[in-house]
């Protein structure tokens, strides 16, 4: 991808496998990688896998349901990295069973951790991006955001807001250099999908509906989504913002 090296990107949810991923592939392109996590340890295996490899990377704990936090992160990124120049979202997480067996205090940490998280991140990095007049968003969703779906309504209902939301920005910020566009994955083997196929007690049997039902014939895996994710915050994606893209075997080809 182009003229990625020498960039500083924070990566929140970086210790996970989607994140991890993005976090190793950013590195490779020769950007300055700060890993976020809510798991210390987490953030640092990442962050050691990059330095075998000879890349740079910064391993921090945030919860970025606090914005303290969040802005003490960042300014520990800016002293040891510099100033942000890409920022992906993708911090999440979900609990898996119909709406109406759900309770209010799912809710509240549901929407804390996939929406008002990521709202506190923008709201932390983008006055430093519109002084400097560039910046790259990229946002995680996913495609429940798009089609719906069940046993996942409060996360889909968050991940539709930071569509909604990512679109309003990038039109807010297009005048700064500044674009903003939006990942969304499909079923893709992490442990939040271990945890969804635990949930729904016959987890090889959910496995192989979805294999079925994905057109390329396979889940994904979390180093099928880097590619998306680096195109967006490389300078090949210049002329591009306000955009959601699927990454999901073919499973959902919303328009």
């Amino acid at each position: 991808m182009r003229k990625l090296e020498g960039k500083t990107v924070v990566v929140t949810g970086g210790g996970g496998g989607i994140g991890g991923a993005t976090c190793r592939r950013f590195a490779a392109e020769g950007a300055r990688v700060a890993v976020l996590d809510l798991s210390l340890e987490a953030a640092l295996k990442v962050a050691d896998q990059i330095h075998e490899k000879g890349g740079q990377a910064l391993a921090l704990r945030c919860d970025i349901t606090n914005r303290a936090e969040v802005e003490t992160a960042l300014e520990q990124v800016q002293a040891q990295l510099g100033p942000v120049d890409v920022l992906v979202n993708n911090a999440g997480w979900d609990v898996f069973r119909p709406f109406t067996k759900t309770e209010p205090a799912q809710w509240d940490k549901l929407i804390a951790i996939n929406l008002t998280g990521a709202l506190h991140m923008h709201h932390a990095v983008l006055p430093g991006m519109v002084e400097r007049k560039r910046g790259r968003i990229i946002n995680i969703a996913s495609d429940a955001a798009r089609v719906g779906s069940s046993g996942e309504a409060v996360y889909a209902a968050c991940k539709g807001g930071l569509v909604a939301f990512s679109k309003t920005i990038a039109r807010e910020h297009a005048r700064h250099g500044i674009t903003v566009n939006v990942v969304c994955p499909g079923p893709t083997d992490t442990a939040l999908f271990a945890e969804y196929k635990e949930g729904a007690g016959n987890p090889e049997k959910l496995l192989e509906a979805f294999q079925r039902s994905i057109p390329l014939g396979r889940i994904g895996q979390p180093d099928d989504l880097p590619g998306a994710i680096v195109f967006f915050a490389s300078d090949d994606a210049n002329y591009i913002t306000g955009q959601v893209l699927s990454v999901s075997g073919g499973l959902t080809m919303a328009g």
